[in-house]
């Protein structure tokens, strides 16, 4: 007989078709909470706990100075688990019924400047080689279709059409969708494409970014990646591969693309997740506004 964390591990498997890195976050959260409670109450089963229990588990991981971020995506992982139990009439009642998410302090995502991109591209202006040609690629790729990071690791050979000049990727929840491309990075693609062809081996032939030894490429290897080549050209705090996602709404905006043909491109379910990138755009704006209005004092 199945048991109820297998059963929820199904459930977001094959009915959310979550990604298998966060189907593990909320199992390892889970796992977490049911030794915690085992050690704390002498309770193996968290099916039947109360959120006094719940409420005990979060003053621990405050008091080990666990960030309220990370302490809220626990209780997500809670809060998502007992509403299974609900769904499958395993349970009654939610413990986390009344629960509220700790305070967090909002962290502005600060895209890189037009200038910052031209300076890093500059560096590999006339790439030689292999790891050259797909370096400027994939910094390319992210900054002209904000793609995701897992999008890019995880995107086909198949998927790449240089021809219709567009590629299909695989998003959040399996949901597809088809990206433009410029011509510029069409031809890039094809560059790098016979370039990959002159590996010596290829292992994962199924995925059209590899390493040079022909194997997929790595979460941490495409951060490193981004990290370092922005690391020679920009102060910013995060340079990351979501930045340069984020850059590339944020310049879209600032040059009058609307809202929803950015949220379409993004990949985004409703527009409140892509209303996050118009604060610069919005700093754009201001700036025109108070050197236009003839009430502003200059």
């Amino acid at each position: 007989m199945i048991n109820n964390k297998d059963a929820f591990k199904d459930y977001l498997q094959l009915e959310k078709k979550y990604s298998p890195h966060t189907v593990n976050a909320y199992l390892n959260d889970i796992n977490f909470f049911e030794l915690f409670n085992k050690n704390q109450f002498d309770q193996e089963n968290i099916d039947r706990a109360n959120y006094n229990q719940i409420r005990t588990w979060i003053v621990s991981l405050v008091d080990d100075a666990i960030s309220n971020v990370s302490v809220n995506r626990k209780m997500q992982s809670l809060k998502a688990y007992y509403k299974f139990l609900l769904k499958t009439k395993q349970i009654e009642l939610s413990p986390m019924l009344k629960h509220k998410a700790l305070k967090t302090p909002k962290t502005l995502q600060i895209p890189f400047s037009e200038n910052e991109l031209t300076a890093v591209l500059d560096q590999i202006q006339n790439p030689v080689g292999f790891e050259e040609i797909r370096d400027k690629l994939i910094i390319d790729l992210f900054y002209t279709t904000g793609i995701r990071r897992a999008e890019l690791i995880h995107l086909k050979t198949v998927n790449v059409n240089t021809s219709n000049h567009t590629i299909k990727v695989l998003g959040k929840r399996n949901k597809e969708r088809i990206l433009p491309l410029l011509l510029i990075i069409s031809q890039q693609l094809n560059l790098y494409f016979s370039e990959r062809a002159g590996l010596e081996k290829v292992m994962d032939s199924d995925f059209f970014f590899l390493t040079k030894k022909g194997l997929k490429l790595s979460e941490s290897f495409v951060y490193r990646l981004i990290n370092t080549y922005f690391s020679t050209v920009s102060e910013k705090v995060k340079k990351s591969p979501h930045i340069l996602r984020h850059t590339f709404a944020t310049h879209l905006l600032n040059n009058g693309a609307d809202l929803n043909s950015v949220k379409e491109l993004l990949g985004h379910s409703s527009l409140a997740s892509t209303q996050i990138y118009t604060h610069s755009s919005l700093s754009e704006l201001k700036k025109v506004y108070e050197d236009a209005h003839p009430r502003n004092l200059k």
